[in-house]
């Protein structure tokens, strides 16, 4: 009776503050402004109900402690105008509001006040006017695109404040006027952003001419894109101390004169565009560009007097020069020789009179139409004197299955699936596709499909169809087709998501694809969705009803809720392990032990967002992983295991207590717990980089080395020996596997997971009986057998881990063991063992790596079949700091590679698409709402 009392109460409770009209979860400041922000925006998600957008996990809204700080709101067809409310926001850092044609009007000036905002996206929307000078003002952007809209007016020169600029993408808009830059006067410009890597200026009206003051050395550009403005002058000499570009495009403008004679200084560059404009002269001489893949200088005015160049031939990784519609006279003359690399050389309307193509066979395509050569009689037949042919189509096939008739709409996937498709047009603004196969057809669809899942995005596959050449511009593109997993639609969560890794570049294209852009179509075929509830007005009403009624009742109920608490603890007192623990002598109420802290399920729950999904950093049987916030500002990750998953009292202690009091910087620390309201939680630091498993198979980005690679193998070997030999009793890990070694802000490898470990208490028996248990792959065969646990088993999986480090391969994948896989086709007396097959290419990709061999005999000596033939972990130590000293590194020092580390933390730092550029998103990516695939 008293319990039942009890539960009456804490609803009634529970009633009185939902009806709140201030959300519980949600900064009141920011419920309101949002509420301003889309108060005249219609198609907004049926989900966004109620007052509390951070407690109701609303589409697209994205809280850290009850304030809002995303907005990824792309490709949900919403309507309506981006008001000055925004600015009551003032936690945003994230803003995406991307393929959404219906959102028009201009950019209000209050944006400017949004002073922690780091992305901005309004890709392909309806917005127009002129950029506000106050976007100069959020200084912490680094990603700013805003191209496909109808901006107009001149780029502001306050543009030139964003110092920490990464990604400025204006393209496809009118604008006009000169390019800004700083002067004397203290005027700013793009000149002063030194951390950009891309200017994307293409398509405007821009005019004037190129000021030399664009570009210093002290700028790390990667891609230059000014076509298709109204730029006259020359191209400043200046570009070329800009060493890092790697594509140019100036094409279609009115520039005149020649190219700079120090061009080719550019030694990265690999793309170089400057068709369509007034260019005389010689052909410039781009020797010695050793990097350079692709030149169009067609529809100019170059001329020559009896040869082409030598570049044209002779650049070894050269695959296309087109300099068609120019005043190139003389002899065309390849007899002495070209680079293997060649694919077409296009000299369509010129005036070359002869051509000698040697006694070799060509292997590349060489247009010579329109030319006075291909006039004469028995050469105007030959293949290289007929007119270019069309791009050939192109449509994904399906994948060995046979399509399928589908109806109201739905489209049959590769996997021949009747679904509704997330669609749009992936656009190139690289032309270098003009020769296109089907193999880089499918390496586009192949990387789409691995990078929407490695986002654990609901996609079953993607297919593309219709490549065209845009006139305008001559960009490429093609429509893109995102299937859903499973189902035959997407919800809007799962369409914003696709879209955000698109409008966002976290998609990385093949290179001879990027740059790209995409722009989303509407979706009408949103499902899973719940129906809109009644007028939040009216649910108000009888809320406020409801709350007369439970204050009218609370003096009663609270009496009796004390009388059923009071029962209820000394019941407690006589079940709970938990309460005999050491008090809090600060409180006298919370159960301590040293190094771990009591939380209530209150405190997590508010620290973790109310265990949104949005928080969630990892999933498994036992339950899920949540972030957390304490409110020191410790960042923290919340273990709550699932009901079917928990432990008894008493086990569930005794694991507290194990973890407790082992303390190693090579092992996950244990901050506190919670055994509460029926809920078993493990509260540890947080360690931002992941998994290894997930750097293995390059799902967070994080690029393994050698050196890197024996760094982890170092610490977690020297975490395992301190539970080997220096806690007391010793402790066995039992689940040692690259799922559960983590990697910390410098890549050190820290072990986790101690779910499953056993304490060796006896040190006379040296082992355990226990039930079997492991992750396949890594479980020792002996343990299997006998069911007797002894170090020797972690010993064993550790191997497995070793040989999952240098092949990053999975234990157990398409039915072949990697140790069985190892032993088969290893040979002590070939080089590197003739592993060569089985080796993950990052590792032997430029030279031998050091050491690989010991590194491979200690790793199957470590998965010996008998336990005594195994080393130990303190051997197991030594042996791989010899290894390291053979690499000419110190097994004791803390960097985690000789290479430059691109750290990526779990919502932080993305290595960017482009290669070799380090691109700031933190933040922008937290876990998915959809289910893993």
């Amino acid at each position: 009776m008293e319990q039942q009392d009890s539960v009456f109460f804490l609803l009634l409770l529970f009633l009185l503050f939902q009806v709140m009209l201030v959300a519980a979860q949600t900064s009141s400041q920011d419920f309101s402004g949002l509420q301003s922000l889309t108060q005249s925006w219609t198609n907004k998600p049926p989900n966004w109900v109620g007052t509390d957008p951070c407690g109701s996990n609303w589409d697209g809204i994205t809280c850290t402690n009850s304030r809002i700080t995303q907005l990824r709101l792309s490709g949900l067809t919403l309507v309506g105008q981006l008001s000055s409310a925004i600015e009551s926001l003032s936690e945003l850092d994230t803003v995406d509001l991307s393929y959404n044609t219906g959102l028009t009007g201009t950019i209000p000036k209050e944006i400017g006040n949004l002073t922690k905002l780091k992305s901005l996206a309004l890709v392909g929307c309806g917005f127009y006017g002129p950029i506000p000078d106050s976007i100069g003002s959020l200084k912490q952007l680094t990603f700013l695109a805003l191209n496909s809209n109808r901006f107009n007016g001149s780029i502001p020169h306050s543009i030139g404040n964003l110092s920490n600029i990464n990604w400025l993408d204006l393209s496809d808009n009118q604008l006009g006027g000169p390019i800004p830059v700083s002067d004397d006067r203290g005027q700013l410009g793009l000149d002063l952003l030194l951390k950009a890597q891309h200017f994307h200026m293409g398509d405007n009206k821009l005019s004037g001419q190129i000021p030399s003051k664009l570009f210093n050395s002290s700028m790390i550009l990667v891609h230059v894109l000014f076509y298709g403005n109204q730029l006259v002058g020359t191209i400043p000499s200046s570009l070329s101390l800009v060493s890092t570009v790697e594509v140019v495009r100036f094409d279609k403008n009115g520039l005149t004169g020649g190219v700079p004679s120090n061009f080719n200084k550019l030694g990265q560059l690999s793309e170089l565009y400057l068709s369509d404009n007034n260019f005389n002269g010689s052909l410039p001489d781009l020797s010695g560009m050793n990097s350079l893949t692709y030149v169009d200088m067609s529809n100019n005015s170059f001329t020559s007097s009896d040869y082409i160049p030598s570049w044209v031939t002779s650049l070894e990784v050269l695959t296309t020069v087109i300099l068609e519609d120019n005043q190139l006279g003389g002899t065309f003359n390849i007899s002495n020789g070209y680079s293997t690399s060649l694919q077409l050389i296009n000299l369509q309307n010129n005036a070359i009179t002869d051509y000698k193509p040697g006694n070799q066979k060509i292997n590349f395509e060489v247009i010579l139409s329109g030319n006075p050569f291909c006039l004469e009689n028995g050469v105007s037949q030959q293949s290289y004197c007929q007119v270019v042919t069309a791009i050939p189509s192109y449509s994904t096939p399906a994948n060995n299955c046979s399509a399928q008739t589908c109806s109201n709409s739905q489209i049959s996937s590769p996997n021949c699936k009747c679904a509704y498709p997330y669609t749009g047009s992936l656009i190139s603004r690289a032309l270098s596709i003009s020769i296109f196969n089907t193999t880089d057809y499918q390496d586009i669809e192949k990387s789409l499909l691995a990078s929407f899942r490695a986002q654990n995005l609901p996609v079953d596959s993607v297919s593309l169809s219709n490549p065209t050449k845009n006139s305008s511009n001559d960009n490429f593109q093609f429509t893109l087709s995102v299937f859903p997993y499973q189902i035959d639609r997407f919800n809007r969560s799962g369409v914003s998501q696709i879209a955000f890794v698109l409008s966002n570049q976290i998609y990385k294209a093949p290179e001879f694809f990027s740059p790209y852009f995409f722009i989303g179509d509407d979706y009408g075929y949103y499902g899973g969705e719940p129906k809109k509830s009644s007028s939040i007005h009216t649910g108000v009403i009888v809320g406020v009803v409801l709350a007369v009624v439970a204050f009218l009742v609370l003096a009663v109920l609270a009496g009796m809720y004390a009388i059923s608490q009071k029962r209820r603890a000394q019941r407690m007192k006589e079940q709970n392990p938990f309460v005999n623990w050491e008090q809090n002598k600060d409180n006298g109420i919370a159960p301590q032990l040293k190094g771990a802290r009591w939380f209530s399920f209150d405190e997590l729950r508010r620290y973790s967002n109310n265990f949104a999904e949005a928080n969630t950093i990892g999933t498994g049987g036992y339950g899920q992983v949540y972030q957390g916030v304490l409110p020191t500002g410790e960042l923290v990750a919340i273990k709550r295991a699932a009901k079917q998953s928990m432990q008894g009292a008493a086990e569930f202690k005794t694991e507290i207590e194990l973890l407790s009091r082992v303390h190693h910087k090579n092992l996950v620390s244990l901050v506190g717990f919670c055994f509460e309201k029926g809920e078993q939680m493990l509260v540890y630091e947080y360690i931002p980089n992941g998994t290894l498993m997930d750097s293995l198979t390059g799902k967070s980005g994080i690029w393994m080395d050698w050196i890197r690679r024996l760094k982890v193998t170092l610490g977690s070997a020297k975490g395992l020996t301190y539970l080997h030999e220096l806690a007391n009793p010793p402790i066995i890990h039992r689940d040692i596997k690259s799922g559960n070694i983590l990697l910390d802000s410098h890549l050190n490898a820290k072990v986790a997971d101690f779910g499953l470990s056993k304490l060796l208490a006896d040190s006379d028996v040296g082992h355990v009986t226990t039930q079997v248990k492991g992750t396949m792959g890594y479980l020792d065969p002996e343990y299997y057998m006998t069911t007797q646990l002894t170090e020797k088993s972690d010993v064993y999986s550790f191997g497995v881990l070793m040989l999952e480090l240098v092949t990053a391969r999975r234990p157990i994948e398409q039915g072949k063991f990697i140790v069985r896989e190892v032993n088969r086709i290893m040979d002590t007396s070939k080089d590197l063992y003739n592993l060569h097959s089985i080796l993950d290419p990052t590792i032997i990709k430029e030279t031998k790596p050091k050491g690989l061999e010991k590194f491979v005999e200690l790793a199957l000596r470590c998965v010996k079949e008998h336990a005594h033939d195994r080393p130990s972990m303190a051997d197991v130590v030594k042996e791989v700091e010899h290894i390291i000293e053979l690499v000419g590194l110190n097994p004791n020092s803390e960097s985690a590679s000789t290479s430059e580390a691109y750290d990526v933390e779990k919502g932080g730092d993305i290595i960017h698409p482009y290669g070799k550029e380090d691109f700031n998103y933190s933040g922008l990516f937290p876990s998915s709402k959809v289910e893993p695939l």
